[in-house]
C-alpha cells in the first residue's frame, strides 16, 4: 500500500540564502516541495531502520554472528519469481560506473549500461550534486541516432546513512537518498517512460530486508504522486554488507515486482565483514592486495548471489573492476595499467565462470576487456539458466586469509589520505597506483587500519601496532606523499586535514560506522531551508 503524497499541499519552499541557478533548473519550487513531502513521509521510518542497524551491531559486538533468518525461512524455501526483466536490461555483461557529470562520454563507451553514481564516485558539494542532476536531465532526454544508441541509464543514489547537509526540512537534514532519487524521478521519470526507457535505480548498502521494504514503499509513493504506472521504477539491489549476504532472497522478495538484479560490492562487503566482527581478534584480515575472489568468503558470496538471483529470474552482477588505463606509447591507444594476464582479467573470468551475468568497471578503456571476458564464458544475453550449487556455509563467514605487511599498511594509508584529500576538494575518486580509488576503497582502508591498530597486530617491517606507533606511520605517509606530489602541491592541498580526519577515526575505540558522514560539514555550502 503506497502512502499518498501531494506536492501541491506542501507550503512553498524558500531558500535561506542564494543558491546556484543552473540550466536546466533543478531546485525548483515544485521539486523541493516533492522532496519535502517524501522526507516528511519516510524520514521517521528511516531513523528506525538506522537505529536497528546500531542494535544489530551491538549484538555482533557481544559475539552474535550473522546468518540466515529463521523467521524468513518460508520466503527462501517458497517457489516464486520476479516480474520479467525489461528487454533493455537483459544483457548487463558490462556496466560502467561513472561520475554523474561525466555521463555523456560514459554512455558512448560500449558498456551495456551506464551508472550515474552519487554514492561512491561523487563528493557531495552542492555544485557537484546539481551538475549531476543536470546531466541526468539531459541524458533522460537525449535523442537517439541510428547506429549510436547510448547505453541505458541507471542511477545509484547515496546510502541510507548519509544526510544531505544542503537541504533541511523542519530543522533536520533531508536524507541524502531521498534528495537524490526525489530530484531524479521528479524531473525525469515521465520523460524516460515516454521514450520507452526504464527509470532504474541501483540501491546501495542495504543491511536488512526491512530496508528493501522501506525503499519499495518510497518508490510506490513516488509512482503514485507522479502518476507513473505501478512498479515502473525498476531496481538493482546492492548486496554491499555481510548481513545482506544472508538476506538476498528476502531483499528480492520485497522488490519482486520491480527488482531486476542484485549487485555484490566486494570492497563494501569486506568493509562490512570487518565492522561486523570488529571485536573479534580471530577475524583480523590480511593485506588489501590479498582480498580477491580466490578468498573462500568472496567466492561463496558470489556463488550465493548467482544461485539466488537465477532461482528468482534476476541478473547477478559481480564487483567493481577498479583498474585504470594509460596511454600506450607504442600503439597510441589505451591499455590497462595492470597486465591483461594479471588480476583484472582473472577476476572478470572468475565472475563469469561462477555464474555472474555481468560486472561493473570504473574506466571506459576497460570495457573491451570486460566484454571479452564475459563473451568468452557467456555467449547468450545472460546466464539465468545456470543455477550454481549452494556454497558451503562455513565459507560465507570465513575470515579473509593473508599476511599483513608494512607495504599493505602504507597502501591503506595512501588510499585513505589521497582519497580524503581529493574528496575534501570536491573530487569523488582519485587515480592511485593504477587503480581508481573511491569511497568504497577508502572505507575498506579505514576499517582495516582500525582493526590492525585496535587489535595490536604485529606487522613485519612495521612493528606491533598501537596508537603512538600508528601516529608515526601516519606522519611517514605524509612525508612520502609530500615527496610524491611536491612541496607546492602539498602545501596547497588538504593532505594534513585528510590525515587528521582519517587518524581520528582509526584511533577511536569504537569506530564510526562510515567514514564520510562526519566530514560532510567540511563540504557544506549554501543551505536551502524548506519551510
Amino acid at each position: 500500500m503506497s502512502m499518498p503524497l501531494s506536492a501541491s499541499a506542501v507550503p512553498a519552499p524558500r531558500a535561506s540564502r542564494p543558491l546556484p541557478a543552473p540550466e536546466p533548473a533543478i531546485l525548483t519550487r515544485e521539486a523541493l516541495a516533492f522532496v519535502k513531502s517524501l522526507t516528511l513521509c519516510f524520514r521517521a521510518g528511516l531513523k528506525t531502520l538506522l537505529a536497528e542497524r546500531d542494535q544489530a551491531q551491538a549484538g555482533f559486538d557481544r559475539g552474535e554472528r550473522p546468518g540466515f533468518l529463521p523467521e524468513t525461512e518460508r520466503v527462501r524455501a517458497a517457489d516464486w519469481a520476479l516480474a520479467p526483466l525489461p528487454v533493455a536490461l537483459m544483457d548487463r555483461r558490462v556496466e560502467l560506473l561513472a561520475e554523474p557529470g561525466g555521463l555523456a562520454e560514459a554512455r558512448r563507451s560500449g558498456a551495456r549500461g551506464c551508472i550515474a553514481d552519487f554514492q561512491d564516485r561523487l563528493a557531495p558539494t552542492l555544485d557537484n550534486l546539481l551538475c549531476g542532476q543536470q546531466a541526468l536531465y539531459r541524458a533522460s532526454r537525449e535523442e537517439r541516432h541510428p547506429g549510436a544508441t547510448p547505453a541505458p541509464l541507471l542511477v545509484r543514489p547515496r546510502g541510507l546513512h548519509l544526510p544531505e547537509p544542503h537541504l533541511e526540512v523542519e530543522g533536520e537534514p533531508v536524507p541524502a537518498a531521498l534528495f537524490d532519487i526525489g530530484l531524479f524521478l521528479f524531473h525525469n521519470a515521465r520523460a524516460l517512460l515516454a521514450r520507452g526507457a526504464t527509470p532504474h535505480l541501483c540501491l546501495p548498502l542495504l543491511e536488512h530486508h526491512r530496508e528493501a521494504r522501506w525503499w519499495n514503499r518510497v518508490l510506490e509513493a513516488v509512482e503514485n504522486d507522479l502518476g507513473l504506472p505501478a512498479c515502473s521504477v525498476r531496481t538493482t539491489l546492492g548486496i554491499d554488507t555481510l548481513p545482506a549476504v544472508f538476506q538476498m532472497d528476502e531483499c528480492l522478495h520485497e522488490h519482486r515486482h520491480r527488482a531486476v538484479a542484485l549487485h555484490l560490492g566486494p570492497n563494501a562487503c569486506l568493509t562490512s565483514f570487518i565492522r561486523t566482527f570488529r571485536t573479534d581478534p580471530a577475524a583480523v584480515t590480511g593485506d588489501p592486495g590479498a582480498l580477491s575472489l580466490d578468498q573462500p568468503c568472496l567466492r561463496a558470496w558470489t556463488q550465493l548471489l548467482a544461485r539466488t538471483c537465477h532461482r528468482r529470474g534476476a541478473a547477478a552482477l559481480g564487483g567493481l573492476c577498479a583498474g585504470l588505463s594509460v596511454l600506450d606509447a607504442q600503439t597510441g591507444g589505451l591499455r590497462p595499467v595492470r597486465s591483461l594476464d594479471g588480476g583484472l582479467r582473472h577476476s572478470l573470468e572468475q565472475e563469469a565462470r561462477i555464474g555472474c551475468d555481468g560486472t561493473w568497471v570504473a574506466d571506459p578503456a576497460l570495457v573491451p576487456m570486460a566484454l571479452a571476458a564475459f563473451d568468452a564464458h557467456m555467449p547468450g544475453l545472460n546466464q539465468l539458466h545456470r543455477i550454481p550449487d549452494p556454497p558451503e556455509r562455513r565459507d560465507l563467514l570465513a575470515v579473509p586469509a593473508g599476511v599483513r605487511t608494512g607495504r599493505g599498511l602504507r597502501q591503506d594509508l595512501r588510499v585513505g589520505i589521497h582519497f580524503l584529500e581529493g574528496w575534501l576538494n570536491g573530487e569523488g575518486c582519485v587515480a592511485l597506483d593504477g587503480l581508481l580509488e573511491d569511497a568504497a576503497s577508502a572505507e575498506l582502508a579505514r576499517m582495516q587500519l582500525w582493526q590492525w591498530v585496535n587489535h595490536g597486530v604485529d606487522i613485519p617491517g612495521a612493528g606491533r601496532m598501537d596508537r603512538p606507533l600508528f601516529h608515526c606511520h601516519v606522519q611517514d605517509a605524509l612525508y612520502q606523499i609530500q615527496a610524491e606530489v611536491g612541496e607546492e602541491a602539498f602545501a596547497e592541498g588538504r593532505f594534513l586535514e585528510a590525515a587528521d580526519l582519517l587518524e581520528t577515526q582509526i584511533l577511536e575505540w569504537t569506530p564510526p560506522a562510515f567514514l564520510l558522514p562526519s566530514a560532510c560539514d567540511l563540504l557544506a555550502g549554501p543551505l536551502a531551508q524548506v519551510r
